[in-house]
């Protein structure tokens, strides 16, 4: 069996509720109407049909993230409507969609935890999905801290999405940046620095156990080992203003270094067909904490050629059986508690 572990869909009454009363519904729309599969089930069906009975799909919404359409109130409205609507859709079809991963009101401290807990315990979510900043704030801080300590005590792991648009210029005389440089570069980015601020402000010393499910290969971070390795190792040397030498010493401490914290995150597959950055991404985190995900239906076909690509390359690498069933689904079913 393949369990694809990251998946993008709107549920049919968020959708709706998106176009009519948000600008950003707008944009979406034009874009759902290039890739129908994203909110028509027999679309969706058609496709994932392609690939044999025994593929199945983890369900989540699609950027852009929950808290970008407005304040508290309509954050947590919108979440409840997704999480209510991705349930729903695992319920109907539970052998197509074996769990779905919630979505968080990111801009409310209360509420995201109000929901996390929710969505979990009341509606069966295998886990939940954050972005890589919330509204243009680090996501891991003081205030989202309960929320990594309730799905620490779930034992639930956590998505992590890169979240970056085109008004975030790549250069300081620019108001936007241009031939979508702020997708293609500006994503990757976007993920390993929110892994940096997770493995130094403590999120591990403090959650040895905790699982987040990095996007897209652990992005930058298997490319660059070497800056993360050694580079870090000398984590101080280029700053003046802050002194982060009690950072190091404290993984020295547990005879750590920070590329052994890197290592602890887990990776998708979801690298578009890029063969060498699999292999890449593979060696740095082993296939015990790789997972199967195509990022579908983003792709040229609208839906089908990331999953192929990337079944071609599993099945294609030079490793173990037992290391190509935990990529396929063995690790899935132990970080989403499956049967």
């Amino acid at each position: 069996m393949i369990i694809d572990m990251f998946n993008h869909i709107f549920p049919k009454a968020f959708f709706d509720k998106m176009v009519k009363d948000f600008p950003q519904g707008q944009g979406l729309l034009k874009r759902m109407r290039e890739i129908p599969c994203i909110v028509d089930l027999d679309q969706r069906f058609r496709v994932m049909d392609k690939f044999g009975a025994d593929y199945r799909q983890i369900l989540c919404l699609g950027s852009p993230p929950i808290e970008s359409f407005g304040p508290p109130k309509v954050a947590n409205e919108l979440a409840r409507l997704a999480n209510d609507g991705l349930a729903e859709l695992v319920r109907t079809y539970p052998d197509r969609f074996p769990g779905f991963i919630a979505s968080l009101p990111m801009n409310d401290p209360e509420g995201m935890v109000r929901e996390a807990s929710r969505a979990i315990d009341e509606l069966g979510a295998v886990g939940v999905q954050i972005f890589s900043n919330i509204n243009g704030r680090p996501v891991y801080t003081s205030e989202t801290e309960p929320l990594f300590a309730l799905m620490a005590k779930h034992d639930r792991p956590i998505w992590l999405h890169p979240a970056r648009s085109a008004d975030h210029a790549d250069y300081a005389d620019e108001t936007k940046s241009h031939y979508e440089i702020w997708w293609t570069f500006g994503w990757p980015y976007e993920t390993s620095a929110a892994m940096a601020h997770m493995v130094f402000d403590g999120m591990f010393d403090r959650y040895p156990e905790i699982k987040v499910i990095t996007h897209h290969m652990g992005a930058m971070i298997p490319y660059f080992e070497g800056r993360v390795g050694p580079g870090w190792d000398q984590l101080g040397s280029r700053t003046s203003d802050e002194d982060y030498s009690p950072i190091i010493q404290r993984m020295h401490a547990k005879g750590l270094r920070p590329v052994d914290y890197f290592r602890k995150f887990y990776a998708d597959t979801a690298v578009f067909g890029a063969l060498e950055a699999t292999k890449c991404g593979l060696k740095f985190f082993g296939s015990e904490r790789t997972v199967f995900a195509s990022d579908m239906p983003f792709d040229p076909e609208k839906g089908s050629a990331f999953i192929r690509w990337t079944i071609e390359i599993i099945d294609n690498l030079d490793i173990s059986p037992a290391e190509r069933h935990g990529i396929y689904e063995g690790n899935a079913r132990k970080l989403c508690k499956l049967a």
